[in-house]
């Protein structure tokens, strides 16, 4: 039986980061861009200036919503993650140094997905009867498309619930055990024999603090993420410039590895990755699963955020494509090739190679910030996650659903704290992408709501810029 899923799950799961659903996220994020005029590009300085100014400003959320700075904390706790450190450190290993570049151009495209996705979110978005903004794919599948498309807001709501317990929380708990272990066998405090008792231990803490938050509501779930979300975003970024700096001779270098490396990976590598497409896919791929445009998961903890200006909002997804991707997907880029470590071009790899990367430069010690970080990485998807499962099951079964659905997420941290995920990881995988097919059908025609709303800001607000 096992091996039947898995066989299943492998033929869906390379058609859905495959080929055709690339050439889809790519091509609706090109169809978008090209209908706001690049506005990404075009409006790159002016979306920095408005995120950076209102992330910056202090105040308090009306009830049942967050601050601007907390969706967009929320939104980037559940997308910054183990992907920036191990993903990256699986596209470089089996598409060499080249797929930076693509997690480059999908990042750019991703920008103006995700923008799109964050607008229409907080257009049209509703309030709960609790009181709480709720919006997302589904929300703007149920209100901004004729009823003959409305089947397409229940599948993404049903693949997301499917997704949060595996992508969400079962191997990014896994992620933590495993990070904790190794900073603790590194200076042998724990025995082999005792790794399985810590492992429940841990298990139990979590779900006991996952349910507390999440119960909580939206307003813990905020706090928690604007205070988690920069210091772990900063901590990380920090420890990448330094093995960079240190290394600032092989700089000029890995760039010129990068950009050739991008059309003949062959000559970089040696021959372990010969194909282009490979390198294009592997870069495409995993900048999209690290940035999650096109799988309209973030827009869901912006319609939270409380603000009646949807284009204004839309620019953080601009913000967290450029944070995610661009920034510390490629200062993990950049720790693996400036550091000399060696790579196993054609082998799969993971965080291990992104750690080596650190421990080359800085000595074993940071093994325990690497933990400490990848710990934050983790539960903040955690948590994150929690909340798109959260208002995926409210649209399927009704409000009475959440706080079942919140103590169920809350336990399944102690299975992914004491079990073997390996399948459980790939399945997880899978549904992840399928979210994004309902997702992109429904951005796609709701594109013209995209460009009036874009219009419509420019022609006041915006135009004052």
């Amino acid at each position: 039986m096992l091996s039947w899923i898995e066989t299943v799950n492998s033929a869906v799961n390379n058609f859905i980061w495959g080929v055709p659903a690339m050439i889809c996220i790519i091509g609706v994020g090109l169809v978008l861009s090209f209908r706001t005029g690049f506005l990404q590009i075009r409006k790159f300085p002016y979306a920095m200036k408005v995120t950076l100014g209102r992330m910056l400003k202090k105040r308090e959320a009306s009830d049942g919503a967050l601050t601007p700075f907390q969706a967009v904390c929320t939104a980037l706790a559940a997308t910054v993650g183990t992907g920036n450190v191990a993903g990256v450190a699986g596209a470089i290993a089996i598409g060499g140094p080249g797929a930076v570049f693509w997690m480059w151009i999908s990042a750019i495209l991703g920008m103006c997905t995700k923008f799109s996705e964050v607008t229409l979110a907080v257009h049209f978005r509703e309030k709960n009867k609790d009181g709480e903004l709720v919006g997302g794919p589904m929300y703007y599948i149920k209100n901004g498309l004729k009823k003959h498309w409305h089947w397409l807001a229940y599948l993404f709501s049903a693949f997301g619930v499917l997704t949060v317990f595996g992508t969400g929380n079962a191997t990014q708990v896994n992620t933590i055990t495993t990070a904790i272990d190794s900073a603790l066998f590194n200076y042998n405090l724990i025995s082999k024999d005792s790794v399985s008792t810590l492992n429940l231990i841990i298990g139990i803490a979590l779900a006991a603090l996952i349910a507390l938050i999440l119960l909580g509501g939206i307003k813990r779930i905020g706090h928690v993420t604007e205070k988690l979300v920069p210091f772990m975003a900063l901590m990380y970024i920090v420890l990448a410039l330094g093995v960079v700096i240190l290394n600032i001779g092989n700089v000029p270098q890995v760039f010129a590895s990068i950009f050739k490396g991008a059309f003949s990976p062959a000559s970089v590598t040696g021959g372990a990755v010969g194909s282009f497409f490979m390198s294009m896919k592997k870069g495409v791929s995993r900048g999209i699963f690290s940035n999650e445009a096109g799988l309209g998961t973030g827009s869901i903890a912006h319609a939270c955020a409380d603000t009646r200006k949807p284009v204004k909002q839309g620019f953080f997804g601009i913000f967290e494509v450029f944070v995610d991707t661009i920034v510390i997907c490629t200062l993990t880029a950049l720790v693996i090739l400036c550091s000399g470590v060696s790579i196993g071009y054609g082998d799969a790899a993971g965080a291990e190679l992104t750690i080596s990367g650190f421990t080359s430069v800085y000595g074993g010690w940071v093994s325990v910030f690497t933990a400490i970080a990848m710990c934050c990485f983790a539960f903040s998807t955690i948590i994150g996650w929690g909340l798109y499962g959260t208002r995926c099951i409210e649209f399927l079964f009704g409000y009475r659903a959440n706080k079942p659905f919140m103590l169920v997420y809350a336990l399944v941290a102690i299975v992914g704290a004491t079990m073997n995920l390996g399948l459980m990881w790939s399945i997880a995988e899978t549904f992840n992408g399928l979210m994004a097919i309902p997702n992109l059908i429904a951005v796609f025609l709701l594109s013209g709501v995209v460009v009036k709303l874009v219009k419509e800001y420019f022609a006041g607000e915006g135009k004052k810029q």
